[in-house]
């Protein structure tokens, strides 16, 4: 008798980014051709493990999806081990570890965010043989520098903040933009920067609005046409379910008399293609995380520590954030230019 080719299923689970699909392809090619493994597609993530929908895996199936958004797996946030309204199943972690065994599967990777990794580190502890991938435009899970997502997302929000100047300096007006990344400032900073912000608000650091007012106005006595303003939707904005960047934008034409206007830029951050090194991140995640499954390093996520693909253990990664330090270099330094971030 042959050796058994081990068979390993691979989900998707949370919101969609830009790589996704490049990391399947990653897994996928590396399992199949280097390691000669038996690869199911699991559908809409944890669900599609609770119904047994999966769909086998072969390189043609993997092929042309590289530069594809989205997941051709589709996603859902259904949590297992989370009760939520309208559940059909009572025992779904039960139900899982149950069909995960019916499917033959000698291990899992999760693709996912920070809700994903905690689910994939409950499951590694009921035993289950789990690898965890870090996904998210928020770059916000703990254990890596960075997700694949993020370099796309920089880069949709960096071009926004690009074009407002145009607009903002024929009108001579105050441009507020809104990005996306939860409670993390990831986002908010490095477009921010990189697109010129002249003032960059993000939950991690405190702000006055005051402060935020009086360098405006300190701007427009120096004849500088136009200002723009980066805004993380994560900010504290004193009103429950406030959009942070209709409540800076509304706060500013108050305080400041100023022409002012605001723009949501929203899930066009977490569509279309993804940026070419968000798919190689994606691809270096994938074909470490296959490699892994053949020297059988379970219960860990993949990470990237430097120019080095790691391997970082679910159980510290699970119900932690990584955030941006208020001390962080790139911080300081935009400090040093001028950059307002609404400290007194």
């Amino acid at each position: 008798m042959g050796i058994k080719k081990m068979k390993i299923g691979i989900l998707s689970a949370g919101g969609d980014c830009p790589g996704i699909n490049a990391t399947i392809r990653g897994i996928g090619k590396t399992a199949i051709v280097e390691y000669g493994m038996e690869v199911l597609g699991i559908a809409n993530g944890f669900a599609g493990l609770l119904e047994k929908d999966v769909i086998p895996l072969n390189e043609q199936l993997l092929s042309g999806i590289l530069t594809l958004g989205g997941t051709i797996l589709g996603t859902s946030r259904m949590k297992p081990f989370k009760h939520q309204e309208g559940d059909m199943v009572s025992d779904k972690p039960q139900l899982i570890m149950q069909n995960y065994k019916e499917l033959g599967l000698d291990a899992l990777v999760c693709i996912g965010g920070n809700g994903t990794q905690e689910t994939a580190s409950l499951l590694s502890k009921e035993g289950l043989n789990i690898i965890g991938i870090p996904k998210t435009i928020d770059n916000d899970v703990w254990g890596t520098d960075v997700t694949f997502g993020f370099d796309t997302a920089l880069h949709i929000a960096t071009e926004a903040i690009d074009r407002l100047h145009t607009t903002a300096n024929s009108h001579k007006r105050v441009m507020v933009i809104e990005v996306m990344g939860h409670h993390a400032g990831w986002i908010a900073l490095y477009s921010g920067i990189a697109g010129g912000g002249d003032v960059i608000l993000i939950p991690e650091i405190e702000y006055d609005m005051d402060v935020v007012a009086n360098c405006l106005l300190e701007r427009y006595r120096k004849k500088k046409p136009y200002s723009i303003v980066v805004v993380a939707e994560g900010i504290k904005t004193g009103k429950k379910k406030k959009n942070a960047g209709a409540y800076i934008a509304k706060k500013i034409r108050k305080m400041t008399g100023l022409e002012t206007r605001e723009t949501v830029l929203g899930y066009i951050q977490r569509g279309g293609s993804p940026t070419p090194a968000d798919r190689i991140l994606a691809t270096r995640y994938g074909a470490y995380a296959a490699r892994m499954i053949s020297e059988g390093d379970f219960g860990k996520m993949v990470g990237i520590r430097g120019n080095e693909i790691v391997s970082v253990p679910l159980e510290e990664v699970g119900g932690r954030l990584r955030l941006v330090n208020p001390d962080n270099g790139l911080v300081d330094k935009a400090r040093h230019m001028g950059v307002c971030f609404g400290e007194k």
